[in-house]
C-alpha cells in the first residue's frame, strides 16, 4: 500500500468522524445558545425582583408617611377649632395647608410607585413565562444532545480506534503536514484526479479545477505522494487506467524499421562467361 493510499483511508476514517462529531457539535450549540437564552432570563428576572422589592419597601415608607401626614392633618384642625385668637388660627391655617402639600406630594410618588410596581410585576410574570417555556425548550435539547451522544459513541470509539492505528502506519512528517492541511482545507485535503478527455491524456484537480500537468499525473500513477501545484491538496486516484494507460510523455516510440535491401538476383550468363 502506498503511502497515498494510507492517507486516503485516513482521510476517509477523518470525514467520517467530522461528520459524526459535526452532528454532536450543532446539538451541543443549540444547547449551549438554550443556556445562554434561559440564564439570560433568569438574570433579568432576579434583577426585577430585586427593584420590586425595593421599590415596594420604599412604597409601603411612603404609605406611612401619607397616613402621618393625614393623623397630623386631622390633629391641627382640631387645634383650629380650640384657637383662641386669630393669629392662632392663621398659624394652624398655615400649617394645615403645609400638611395638605407635603400629603399630595407623597401620595403623587405613591401613585408613581405603584404604577413601577404593577409595570415590573406584568414584566415578571411575562419573564416567567418565558423561563418556564425555555426549561422546556432546554430540557429537549439536553435530551437530543444525549441521545446524539449515545447513538455515535460506539461508532466514534471505533473509528477514533481505527484512525490511530492508521496513523501509526504513515511516516511522522508525511503526517504532521497532512494533519495541518486538513485545518487549512477540511474536506478538501485530498483531491481525486478528475479525467477531463482520457484520449488527449487531459485530466485536472477536482478541488480547484486546474489542469494538471502530465508529470503530475505520471507520478500519481507510480504511486507516489503528490499535491497539486496550484492548490497544494494531496492528489490520488481511483482510475484504474490511469494507472494503466502509459501518457505520451512515458511511451516510448520505436524508431521505425528501415525497410531491407532486396539482394539483385544473379546473372547465370554472366557466371558462365566468366567461368
Amino acid at each position: 500500500m502506498t503511502v497515498t493510499s494510507q492517507l486516503l483511508e485516513l482521510f476517509r476514517v477523518d470525514k467520517q468522524l467530522r461528520g459524526l462529531r459535526s452532528r454532536l457539535d450543532q446539538a451541543e450549540r443549540f444547547l449551549e445558545a438554550q443556556q445562554r437564552q434561559f440564564t439570560d432570563i433568569t438574570q433579568r428576572a432576579g434583577n426585577i425582583s430585586v427593584q420590586a422589592k425595593h421599590l415596594r419597601a420604599s412604597l409601603k415608607n411612603d404609605e406611612g408617611e401619607v397616613a402621618r401626614l393625614d393623623a397630623k392633618v386631622n390633629q391641627v384642625r382640631e387645634q383650629m377649632n380650640s384657637a383662641a385668637t386669630a393669629k392662632e388660627y392663621n398659624a394652624f391655617l398655615a400649617e394645615l395647608s403645609n400638611l395638605k402639600d407635603a400629603k399630595t406630594a407623597v401620595e403623587e410618588k405613591v401613585i408613581e410607585a405603584m404604577g413601577r410596581v404593577e409595570a415590573l410585576e406584568a414584566e415578571q410574570a411575562t419573564l416567567s413565562a418565558q423561563k418556564s417555556e425555555r426549561e422546556r425548550i432546554l430540557a429537549g435539547a439536553k435530551a437530543e444532545r444525549d441521545a446524539r451522544e449515545s447513538e455515535i459513541k460506539q461508532r466514534l470509539e471505533e473509528l477514533t480506534t481505527q484512525r490511530a492505528n492508521l496513523a501509526t502506519m504513515i511516516p511522522g512528517d508525511v503526517l504532521r503536514t497532512f494533519e495541518q492541511l486538513v485545518v487549512l482545507r477540511g474536506d478538501e485535503a485530498m483531491s481525486v484526479v478528475e479525467v477531463v478527455d482520457r484520449r488527449n491524456y487531459e485530466y485536472s484537480c477536482s478541488a480547484c479545477m486546474m489542469t494538471l500537468p502530465m508529470e503530475t499525473v505520471n507520478s500519481i500513477a507510480r504511486g507516489q505522494l503528490t499535491r497539486c501545484v496550484s492548490c497544494g491538496c494531496v492528489l490520488f486516484t481511483e482510475d484504474l487506467d490511469i494507472a494503466a494507460k502509459k501518457s505520451p510523455a512515458t511511451t516510448k516510440i520505436s524508431a521505425p524499421k528501415s525497410p531491407k535491401t532486396a539482394k539483385a538476383p544473379k546473372d547465370k550468363s554472366a557466371a558462365k562467361a566468366g567461368g
